[in-house]
């Protein structure tokens, strides 16, 4: 389904190739964004975008290396894994001025994967938005929703999505990427609550191993009947 506002806006997914952000890229591309699937291999990302396209049956992605297809965005994801968090950021640099990058990355420190774990910057997108400057308007999202459920676009996802940032125009377009996708986007405050919003992920994969499931998320209750979750034009502050 198309809308005036996905036609006229472009998304990279740099670690497109990956479960989290194939799973984005095809479900963002079925709404109606051009979406770029970024690799740091462009063969790689077109071979694999023509996977996606045969996936959905039609011709929805495109794929190039990360910095072209940085360049070529206008909103730019970050869904690689961490250990490739900074060199990714520091190839994108120039490429992400004046852009918002969502950053969907979150530390783990094998093989405890389910321990959270705080690094000396506090957060993933605390990082990028020191390394990034000013310029770019960083916005953490989409780290409490399971690539299980992302990659199955029949599949109706009941989880919220927690978007921290400290611009709020930047924070109300990521708002309307999740509900291009059926998600409901919470204004979850500053950037620095994404020290919060990335340590829920390993307590998340501890409940799929207690709990034997795939896919565990999260829902905020109490705030069904705010008017202003309807209405994400609305400035928050």
């Amino acid at each position: 389904m198309q809308n005036e506002h996905s036609t006229l806006i472009t998304i990279a997914v740099l670690g497109g190739t990956g479960k989290e952000g194939s799973g984005l890229a095809m479900r963002w591309a079925k709404s109606g964004y051009r979406v770029i699937v970024g690799s740091r291999d462009g063969a790689r990302a077109a071979e694999k975008a023509q996977e996606f396209n045969a996936q959905m049956g039609a011709s929805y992605l495109t794929g190039m290396e990360n910095r072209a297809a940085a360049e070529a965005a206008d909103i730019v994801v970050m869904t690689v894994p961490y250990d490739a968090h900074t060199l990714t950021l520091e190839l994108v640099r120039d490429a992400v001025k004046g852009k918002i990058l969502v950053d969907v990355t979150v530390p783990l420190k094998p093989p405890q994967i389910r321990t959270v774990f705080i690094p000396e910057s506090k957060s993933a997108s605390l990082a990028a938005q020191a390394l990034l400057g000013t310029g770019t308007r960083v916005v953490t999202a989409f780290q409490n929703v399971s690539a299980v459920h992302l990659q199955d676009a029949d599949h109706a996802v009941a989880c919220d999505v927690l978007v921290c940032g400290d611009d709020d125009m930047a924070k109300n377009e990521v708002i309307k990427l999740c509900e291009a996708i059926g998600l409901r986007g919470l204004d979850a405050g500053p950037l620095a609550n994404s020290v919060a919003v990335e340590a829920l992920t390993p307590v998340l994969l501890w409940l799929n191993k207690r709990y034997k499931v795939k896919g565990a998320g999260i829902v905020i209750t109490g705030i069904e009947s705010n008017p202003e979750i309807s209405n994400p034009e609305v400035t928050r502050s």
